[in-house]
């Protein structure tokens, strides 16, 4: 498996890979592809951080980590990210954040942020963003909304995501 920066042409099969993955299988429409083609254009766009995993030249896995604010610090935004559902539990997901948290460390990044399960993201080193002073932009989040800091002492405050976000 190959986990590099998605290209411009990878588009339509990471939308309608979003899609599979967070299907409901009542029929109603997921919101991630949406969400992903507006993250696509906004300005909070990273494209190093938009990255695929690719198994025989086949897209298995796509995560996307944006440009977000912590009271005017900058941070990243993980989500959505993505695996084929008959590919989910086979370590694509471990490895994109892997590699995610390799680059957000080459690039100087503070802190990443994600909404995700308590279940799932600890074993990657993520905890409640509370613990490390980073209020959630929506208290409701409780321990779902999780902070992996990458130095000594990550910016606190409120965090903003990027702006497609907010219009969930």
């Amino acid at each position: 498996m190959l986990i590099r920066t998605e290209q411009p042409g990878d588009r339509p099969t990471v939308l309608k890979l979003v899609a599979r993955a967070f299907a409901t299988g009542d029929g109603t429409e997921p919101v991630e592809p949406r969400l992903l083609a507006e993250l696509y254009d906004c300005d909070g766009f990273l494209p190093e951080f938009s990255l695929v995993a690719e198994d025989e030249e086949t897209v298995v896995g796509h995560v996307i980590s944006t440009r977000g604010w912590i009271d005017g610090a900058p941070a990243l935004g993980l989500g959505p990210i993505a695996v084929e559902p008959e590919r989910q539990r086979s370590g694509i997901g471990a490895a994109l954040l892997a590699e995610t948290r390799q680059r957000a460390e080459a690039a100087a990044e503070s802190v990443i942020l994600l909404l995700g399960s308590t279940h799932y993201y600890p074993r990657f080193g993520y905890r409640p963003a509370s613990e490390s002073g980073i209020k959630a932009p929506d208290p409701a989040w409780g321990a779902h909304f999780m902070a992996l800091p990458l130095t000594a002492l990550p910016p606190t405050g409120t965090f903003t995501y990027a702006g497609p976000f907010g219009r969930l």
